[in-house]
């Protein structure tokens, strides 16, 4: 049984659709990255999973429930936790305070505080300043912390190298590699593509909100597949 499902999914915002009868499926310890130019509808579709959007049509399991029509907290209780573009860290509270938001499902798992602190030594340096008062790369590892904090099966990461410098994605791909030896399955949104071809296995590409392409990683540089992804 696969990890997460996704089927002929129609979505959008209010009259708006993005996806177009887009598919992905994802295994246990899989890492993968979907790619594509901007407004392809990537962030869209980690977002349907959260009831963020509104879906039209098709369908979503995580393992063998299916979820697009249920309470957006179904899909963390369910093991699916995400690190969104812009980070949302909540202005009002510590590194820790944020941290512990991760909890709120009640997932029994390997990720703590402890074990947190040990991936990311910085945050625990940091832990009584205010989340925002980070800099952004520490500020991309609390909220990937935070995700992690929900001892997910998979990991959505959305533009997790957004304002990062080359030293700083260096090091989020040793940090995204350290996730998975841990066991925990990775899908990133990303458009850094010597992030993307060292951190993930496979690659799937949106074009229009339709998936147009995929493939074992060591494929995305193929001139077809570049095309693809400027379409």
């Amino acid at each position: 049984m696969s990890l997460l499902r996704i089927e002929a999914l129609f979505a959008g915002y209010g009259a708006s659709t993005v996806l177009h009868g887009a598919d992905l499926t994802i295994e246990a310890g899989e890492s993968v990255a979907v790619v594509g130019r901007n407004g392809a509808g990537k962030s869209t579709l980690l977002l349907s999973l959260f009831r963020e959007t509104n879906v039209t049509g098709g369908a979503i399991w995580v393992g063998d429930t299916r979820i697009e029509r249920m309470p957006g907290y179904t899909a963390a209780k369910l093991g699916i936790s995400i690190a969104p573009q812009g980070r949302r860290l909540l202005p009002n509270l510590t590194v820790r305070e944020n941290l512990l938001l991760g909890k709120a499902t009640g997932r029994a798992g390997p990720w703590d505080l402890r074990s947190i602190f040990k991936l990311f030594p910085v945050l625990e340096e940091r832990a009584g300043q205010m989340g925002t008062m980070l800099s952004g790369g520490q500020q991309q590892m609390l909220a990937i912390g935070r995700a992690l904090m929900a001892n997910p099966n998979l990991l959505l990461l959305d533009e997790p190298s957004e304002g990062l410098s080359p030293v700083l994605v260096d090091g989020l791909v040793d940090t995204l590699i350290d996730i998975r030896k841990a066991g925990t399955g990775v899908l990133v949104v990303e458009q850094h593509l010597s992030l993307v071809k060292r951190a993930a296995e496979r690659f799937v590409i949106l074009s229009k909100g339709e998936v147009v392409g995929a493939g074992p990683i060591e494929l995305i540089g193929a001139a077809e597949n570049q095309a693809l992804m400027a379409l």
